[in-house]
């Protein structure tokens, strides 16, 4: 594996056919989430009508992506009932749709017999893996980059194996 990590912008623009994501925590810390889940677990609600108080940088650059043909799909491996965390990301997958994402969930029950990578995981056509580091808490606490193509070939055929079973996001509830 390698040490240098791109940053998802320069591999996003080298992809030209699909960015893959394959996430499989139940809780995430994303700092920039704290005071909006905070709310939320409080019980407001969130106003997703104007799109200039939430569209951000990693927004346009999948738009940009997807407007130029790339494929961005993101797969949700996730426990039964979800954690409170996975409600809120439930709810603000509206940001990752309008974006062009394309997004499905699976319980982590139906993947039992599916050899999963052990950490989230971006896949870029069949050049580049990023895998995400997260602490217990999860916390993002690093990244490590993969260009072996049996590694990457084995992470799409798991993504592409949730994919099949995954439910649609307008069909998946909480």
């Amino acid at each position: 594996m390698s040490t240098s990590i791109p940053t998802f912008a320069e591999l996003l623009a080298k992809t030209s056919r699909h960015a893959l994501h394959l996430e499989m925590r139940d809780v995430y810390g994303v700092e920039s989430e704290d005071v909006a889940f905070a709310e939320w677990r409080a019980g407001a609600s969130r106003d997703f009508s104007d799109r200039a108080s939430w569209w951000s940088s990693f927004h346009q650059l999948v738009a940009d992506s997807v407007g130029r043909g790339v494929q961005v799909r993101r797969a949700r491996v996730v426990s039964e009932p979800v954690s409170d965390y996975i409600r809120f990301e439930h709810a603000g997958t509206v940001k990752n749709l309008a974006a062009g994402e394309d997004v499905r969930w699976l319980s982590r029950s139906a993947a039992s017999d599916i050899m999963l990578p052990g950490n989230d995981v971006w896949i870029f056509d069949d050049f580049a893996l990023k895998f995400g580091i997260f602490d217990g808490d999860g916390r993002h606490v690093g990244g490590q980059m993969s260009y072996e193509a049996d590694l990457i070939q084995r992470c799409t055929n798991a993504f592409n194996i949730v994919w099949e079973r995954g439910t649609p996001h307008s069909e998946f509830e909480i």
